[in-house]
């Protein structure tokens, strides 16, 4: 299948580049190469072809997740600045009373 300049031409246009006419001139003979190439795969036959989601075998790279002793309030609130007890008191970053 060969295209034409005018699919090439629309094709920039849906692709938002401003093509001049010797770039859609050029490029009308790359795609149209790309496009047999294509047409070429698609007469394999893939029947037995099991799908792949990765073209590569992957296996988990992480560790199992196990839970772990936390740190307590007073452990994780120690080396903060300023906090109530309870919780860190930051500076507001949306306005003075924090609501939106």
């Amino acid at each position: 299948m060969s295209l034409s300049l005018q699919d090439v031409s629309k094709v920039g246009l849906l692709a938002r580049l401003a093509l001049t006419e010797a770039e859609v001139e050029r490029m009308t003979g790359e795609l149209s190469k790309i496009v047999e190439f294509v047409s070429q795969l698609s007469a394999l036959d893939t029947a037995t072809v099991e799908p792949l989601a990765h073209p590569l075998e992957t296996r988990n790279v992480f560790r199992e997740d196990e839970p772990q002793p936390s740190l307590t309030p007073e452990q994780a609130l120690s080396n903060s600045p300023n906090h109530d007890g309870a919780c860190f008191l930051v500076p507001a970053v949306l306005g003075e009373s924090g609501a939106a």
